[in-house]
């Protein structure tokens, strides 16, 4: 193998190690053997275009085109030309799958199932990260920098986990990158051969190491430089302030000192509840006491999902307005349906931090602790400026709408704008979809039977099977692949649901929250992780917002949906509880008095309680410290690669500075005159053969001045002022190495300044850069650093 087809390899290697950190964050690892296949290929393309050779640009563009090819391949392959060239068709695919991709990002918790969308973004990624490190490391010639795409690539990742093993992934990409940095430095020193030190070394020892002894050093040196910088890498971060929580936080797997030793849980509505339903451990979120005689029908709405993309529900974003003291009467709701008060507190536990608040719908009065902002369409509760459930207590007063099967078989048709802003279906929406609704409603004489019919089909007759295992799914045909798949949870029976009654002209939307809970043997209720839910609600008018469950074994089933069932529906109760929870009758309501009913029943027949100690508003996010800190770390981070030039620029100016500056090495001052200036001039000689190195063309100090200046002007492609220039420092430094009498030599600043422009001007792209970002001469340093540590370790030994 070359040396540049082995540096190649190293390049995709460091780009696969640092794509290793996204592995925690998907529940499948297939994606990386496919990645690591594609960017094999990817790398083997720019190979064969450096052999021909084409110029950098070209390379670089050759292995994009390959990438997108592969990507084509593999995740647009249909729409494509052929199965390969991507056409219009092909990029729509493209387009319709990165925002599938982003979506699912901010809809599931880690891990997050590998759907298309996801899969594309993470191949794709380590593709385009790929390609930035072969071009920067391999095309371009400067390994160091191409540390930055890793580091993004590695910060992503490191952002977004948080299971424990983030210094295992730190390793892996950080290896990589050694990795690539050893592979440049074996692969420049084969192209430069023998390597000259600044200084005078002793003659080898003769025998069998005398010549590999060279190389052995470099390579040892190269292997402490690389362990300290790993070492300073993984304790840096230890005493730097640290960020945790924020936007991506998995939910039910952030960690809260306060909450004890099962952490923060947050069912995020706009996440998938698979990660809820699927943990071990049922843990209460919320306990409640209510009035209702009977709570199987006390759902918690959280949100409700009301636009229908075809590939996913989401909420609308409208604004927020202040919490009024009584809300509006809910939308659609006539004066003839029976409803009944209820009243209920609830109180959130310790580690439960939601930005909305859980409320029973459709609710009338809230009395909440914090800072909370009212949605009026949605009739939800969503905190501002960090506010969450975190231990808030509070009292909610609600209606229990109890229509009846022939109010809602009445219903007349709903507003205009009610079913132009929830019936709309996309034209991507399957044609399947559609026709399935109506086969299933079939002989239905009105709205109402054909949602009865949606939801006994689901839920009874239709053969699905209710699975929490099954990967979630987005995309157009995410509905038609479960009606052929039959087999989901809540997500999937919900969402479908809702999207087979807009085909069919029923104003439909998504609700997300929780089921009732476990009723308790001191007569409350307990809500917990595993009681997270969604379900679908269908608009009536004279009625409003109607609950359906159409998950089998799931919530309960609302007793206007069995008054008139649906034919061939099996007659019955609610779906029987989960085997894993304990249900205790709720205590019998006791006799009244002196107190209402509903006040008597939850024991408080005074005025509302006080809030809770302790359940003040949750943590707003990090400190300002944390955030300075995090800031200057990120900034050190980014000024690292700034260094070498920095360095650089500040050795030039102390050697060309002139009589007023001190040189580097400067004489003492109590020196002679000539002995000043002899000094500036081997400053400028050794500025002069530094600029050079930097553009390319090593010192060689087996070389006198006069020579060495006219390998410069050859290898440089130096003409007139600059060979000139050359010229002169090197005629000035053999004045002050071998005449008796010095001369001292004029404008050596500026005759050094118009070589380094002619080298310059010579250069091409790639070299101007390095030598300006990379400049080969800091090497200097770290001989200076290795020169120090010698004579402290002779010292010591003579001590």
């Amino acid at each position: 193998m070359t040396g540049q087809a082995r540096l190649t390899a190293s390049a995709a290697v460091a780009a696969l190690a640092a794509s290793c950190s996204m592995l925690p964050l998907v529940d499948k690892t297939t994606w990386i053997l496919q990645a690591a296949f594609l960017l094999a290929l990817q790398s083997t393309a720019g190979v064969l275009a450096r052999r021909v050779p084409l110029p950098g640009p070209v390379t670089v563009a050759v292995q994009a085109l390959t990438g997108l090819l592969l990507l084509t391949v593999a995740f647009a392959g249909e729409q494509a030309v052929a199965g390969l060239l991507p056409g219009p068709e092909a990029f729509h695919e493209f387009g319709q799958l990165v925002q599938e991709g982003a979506e699912d990002v901010g809809r599931y918790a880690i891990p997050a199932p590998a759907t298309a969308g996801i899969r594309l973004l993470l191949v794709g990624g380590v593709l385009v990260v790929g390609l930035a490190v072969d071009a920067v490391a391999v095309t371009y010639r400067s390994a160091a920098p191409a540390g930055l795409p890793l580091l993004a690539l590695y910060s992503v990742a490191a952002g977004l986990g948080q299971d424990g093993r983030g210094w295992l992934w730190f390793l892996a990409a950080a290896s990589g990158y050694l990795l690539l940095l050893l592979a440049e430095g074996r692969e420049r020193l084969g192209q430069w051969g023998r390597v000259l030190s600044g200084g005078r070394t002793a003659p080898p020892a003769p025998g069998p190491t005398a010549a590999g002894g060279g190389r052995l050093a470099r390579v040892r040196t190269g292997r402490r430089i690389g362990a300290l910088a790993l070492g300073i890498a993984l304790a840096v971060p230890a005493v730097l302030p640290s960020m945790q929580g924020g936007l991506f936080e998995p939910a039910g797997r952030g960690a809260d000192p306060g909450s004890g030793p099962g952490g923060t849980t947050s069912v995020k509505p706009l996440v998938a509840l698979q990660d809820s339903l699927n943990q071990p451990e049922n843990r209460e979120l919320l306990r409640l006491r209510s009035s209702a005689e009977n709570t199987r029908d006390l759902y918690l709405r959280i949100v409700a999902l009301d636009r229908f993309d075809g590939a996913a529900w989401r909420t609308t974003e409208r604004p927020l307005t202040e919490l009024p003291a009584v809300l509006p009467a809910p939308a659609g709701l006539a004066a003839g349906v029976r409803t009944s008060r209820v009243e209920t507190t609830l109180t959130a536990a310790g580690g439960y931090a939601q930005n909305y608040l859980p409320l029973p719908y459709p609710a009338e009065e809230i009395r909440a602790d914090g800072r909370w902002r009212y949605e009026p369409e949605g009739r939800v509760l969503e905190g501002e400026r960090g506010q969450t459930t975190k231990g808030v207590r509070y009292q909610v007063s609600s209606l229990q709408v109890e229509p009846t099967a022939a109010q809602l078989a009445g219903a007349p048709a709903p507003p205009e704008e009610i079913l132009r802003a929830y019936t709309q279906v996309p034209s991507s929406l399957p044609e399947v979809v559609a026709q399935t609704a109506r086969k299933v409603t079939a002989g239905s004489a009105n709205a109402y039977q054909q949602a009865v019919m949606l939801q006994d089909w689901f839920s009874v007759g239709g053969g699905f099977q209710y699975d929490t295992q099954v990967a979630s799914g987005t995309g157009a045909d995410a509905v038609a692949r479960f009606l052929k798949a039959k087999r989901g949870f809540c997500i999937h029976f919900s969402f479908s649901m809702a999207a087979m009654a807009r085909t069919l002209g029923i104003p439909a939307r998504v609700a997300v929250g929780f089921m009732p809970g476990t009723p308790m043997a001191d007569g409350s209720v307990s809500v917990g992780s595993k009681d997270a839910h969604a379900w679908p609600e269908l608009y009536f008018e004279g009625i409003g917002w109607t609950r359906f469950e159409p998950t089998p074994s799931r919530g309960t089933t609302p007793d206007y949906t069995v008054a008139e069932p649906s034919p061939g529906a099996e007659p019955g109760g609610g779906p029987e509880r989960l085997p894993d929870r304990t249900v205790v009758p709720p205590s019998a309501p006791r006799d009244t008095d002196a107190c209402p009913p509903a006040q008597k029943k939850l024991g408080e027949c005074r005025s509302p309680a006080a809030p809770a100690a302790g359940s003040g508003p949750a943590s707003g996010g990090p400190s300002a410290g944390t955030v300075a800190g995090v800031a200057v770390a990120a900034l050190a981070a980014l000024g690292l690669p700034l260094l070498p030039m920095l360095w650089r620029r500040r050795v030039r100016a102390r050697r060309l500075g002139g009589p007023g500056t001190a040189p580097a090495a400067a004489a003492p001052a109590d020196a002679p005159a000539d002995a000043v200036a002899a000094e500036h001039t081997l400053a400028a000689w050794r500025e002069l053969t530094d600029s050079a190195w930097d553009y390319g063309i090593p010192p060689d100090d087996s070389r006198s001045p006069r020579g060495a200046a006219a390998r410069i002007v050859s290898a440089g492609a130096l003409q007139g002022a600059a060979a000139e220039s050359a010229g002169r420092v090197a005629a000035a430094v053999e004045q002050v190495l071998y005449a008796p009498r010095p001369v001292p030599a004029p404008g050596l600043a500026e005759d050094v300044e118009c070589v380094r422009a002619g080298l310059h001007a010579a250069a091409g792209r790639g070299a101007r850069l390095r030598a300006v970002l990379l400049p080969r001469s800091t090497a200097r340093l770290l001989r200076g650093f290795s020169r120090l540590r010698s004579l402290a370790r002779r010292r010591s030994a003579a001590a």
